[in-house]
């Protein structure tokens, strides 16, 4: 899939694919009895690909559940995947022994999204950021502690801040310190998982552009989870949606902001605040819940939802294609070829289910 690929769907200029995820499978197993047999499986990730080019933010976003963290800590082998392949810079790292992993983990790294919890409470935050050094590095003390001091005012932060514990410094100040760690061993991968989504709105807008500068500086590519869609349009060049551990559509920023081609995307768009009082805007209101992943739906998933489904959704899954200029999605309505199908507008959903904002 990622042979021939650019970001702006053209082939002028190629660009080299960093990261490959093929075919990703993530089952978590429920066991319940006496002898803890397994009574079924949590389907948190089901057959998700996608790719990520040298240099780029990849934006990944969902409802709470759909799966995209599961993806992104799959990705890093901190949770066994139970199947599929992720390749990195053209090594598998499923295939890779301990000792390869670890070698290869100076070049993986990710930022947690609770800036509280992701810090030892009982350790200055010079050793945590210290703590990849130490493993990784033959680096002495001094040299350890210079780095740190330079990540520490790369993310604007002070050297005396290396010797404060945790519980000195508010929840942006922890972000800094997470990212500050994350950078120590100068990884060419980052997953950012969720953040800001624990930020005051001030400090999120600080936390972003010091992401962007570092990624200018040091050549960073982030794999970007959030649930912000507004965020995600300020920070990605493309952006992945997910629904129910299935991978719905895909495109370059533009292209997806501009022209949502899944009605899931186009719910989600109509969703996001617009600064602007006078501007209406349609508001499409999905009716239902989010099917659990233990038993999810046959089809399309999002068939239970969606106001234009019809027969064949229920029964078949729709497969997941480009549809011009490498915009992925995985709709039957695209498939008919009909020019605006899988559009939501109220004569084909009705005035209950849209409303006008403004």
């Amino acid at each position: 899939m990622a042979d021939e690929k650019n970001v702006n769907g053209s082939n002028d200029q190629q660009r080299k694919v960093l990261i490959e995820i093929k075919n990703l499978v993530k089952y978590f197993p429920v066991r319940g009895g006496l002898l803890q047999r397994v009574k079924a499986w949590v389907k948190a990730v089901d057959d998700v690909s996608f790719f990520i080019y040298e240099g780029e933010s990849f934006g990944l976003v969902g409802e709470s559940g759909c799966g995209k963290t599961t993806v992104g800590r799959t990705i890093l082998r901190l949770i066994p995947a139970t199947s599929g392949e992720v390749v990195f810079d053209g090594r598998d790292l499923f295939d890779l022994d301990a000792s390869a992993l670890k070698k290869m983990r100076r070049n993986i790294q990710i930022i947690f999204q609770d800036p509280y919890s992701s810090l030892d409470p009982r350790m200055p935050v010079g050793e945590s950021i210290a703590e990849g050094l130490r493993i990784h590095t033959k680096k002495n003390s001094q040299e350890r502690y210079e780095i740190v001091v330079e990540m520490l005012t790369r993310v604007g932060m002070r050297a005396d801040h290396a010797r404060r514990y945790p519980h000195e410094f508010s929840g942006g100040q922890r972000q800094r310190i997470g990212i500050a760690r994350a950078l120590t061993l100068r990884p060419k991968f980052i997953v950012c998982d969720e953040p800001v989504s624990a930020l005051d709105v001030s400090i999120q807008a600080q936390v972003l552009n010091i992401l962007k500068e570092l990624q200018r500086d040091f050549g960073l590519t982030y794999l970007f989870i959030a649930h912000n869609l507004s965020v995600v349009e300020h920070f990605s060049d493309r952006v992945g949606v997910m629904y129910l551990g299935k991978m719905v559509e895909m495109a370059s920023r533009e292209a997806l902001y501009r022209d949502p081609l899944h009605p899931y995307t186009q719910a989600l768009m109509s969703a996001i605040p617009v600064p602007d009082p006078t501007i209406k805007r349609q508001r499409v209101i999905l009716q239902g819940d989010v099917p659990s992943p233990l038993n999810p739906p046959p089809g399309c998933r999002f068939h239970t939802r969606c106001p234009l489904a019809f027969d064949k959704c229920h029964e078949e899954e729709p497969p997941f294609k480009d549809y011009g200029d490498l915009h992925y999605a995985a709709c039957w309505l695209l498939e008919s070829g009909e020019k605006g199908a899988s559009k939501l507008t109220v004569d084909k959903v009705g005035e209950e289910n849209i409303s006008i904002i403004g």
